[in-house]
């Protein structure tokens, strides 16, 4: 956890904010110049009913939401995927950008989080834009992986699930999204564990997760078939742009 000159956490980690910038007022101007006056009424609602759940860390910070929109917006995406969706922050901000005929393949072992974001998500009118598919995602994108129709059929895709299979996503994933496509991984910079050095009081999952993010980093960072960018957004974000 970030901490002030006083040993005290900070405001935003408190809350469950996940920026890696270490000044707190710095990180609430963010928020509050350019993130929440442009926050869309559904999302402010699905991140303050989230805000009330006891593992409201899982969900992506208000700036990262804010980002993915315009992102997709950039990029006309229309076809897009999402593993990992908690209640559906992220999933929400991706169907509000993309156009009416826009399509999120969105995965998730536990639909009981995802029916705590549905009825605003409902309210919001963009329901019909997700297909929720409950259950682990590799068995999945084993099948799609075998029909070669599905090969380049995504636009963008956004993996925020379990860190451990993060490369194995990868491995799927390259064939799935099209040439000049985007895949984002998030959590790429681990709560800043990642430059932490051996004997640094961690908490467990943060230990137990940092080897895999490490290595997911390591490989990205040499795969001939994405440019990346590595963004310190949240809790940092990996954007890999397939090229071959």
């Amino acid at each position: 956890m970030v901490t002030t000159g006083d040993s005290q956490p900070t405001k935003h980690q408190e809350v469950g904010h996940k920026s890696l910038l270490q000044s707190d007022a710095l990180y609430q101007y963010i928020l509050e110049t350019s993130v929440y006056p442009r926050e869309p009424q559904a999302m402010k609602e699905l991140r303050e009913v989230t805000a009330k759940h006891p593992w409201n860390l899982m969900t992506t910070s208000a700036d990262e939401g804010q980002f993915l929109n315009l992102l997709l917006k950039l990029i006309n995406a229309k076809n897009t995927m999402e593993i990992g969706v908690y209640t559906g922050y992220s999933l929400l901000s991706t169907a509000l950008a993309l156009p009416e005929d826009g399509k999120i393949l969105a995965l998730d072992i536990n639909r009981e989080n995802y029916e705590i974001g549905l009825p605003i998500i409902e309210k919001a009118g963009v329901a019909h834009k997700i297909d929720f598919r409950e259950g682990p995602a590799l068995p999945l994108l084993d099948q799609m992986v075998k029909d070669i129709k599905l090969h380049g059929s995504f636009d963008f895709i956004f993996v925020d699930a379990d860190k451990d299979n993060y490369l194995n996503y990868h491995k799927r994933l390259i064939d799935l999204v099209k040439i000049g496509g985007v895949i984002g991984y998030d959590n790429t910079l681990w709560n800043g564990s990642l430059v932490a050095p051996p004997d640094a009081p961690l908490r467990k999952y943060v230990r137990y997760y940092r080897d895999f993010v490490l290595e997911l980093n390591k490989a990205l960072a040499i795969d001939p078939r994405v440019e990346i960018c590595q963004l310190p957004v949240g809790d940092g974000i990996t954007l890999c742009r397939r090229i071959s």
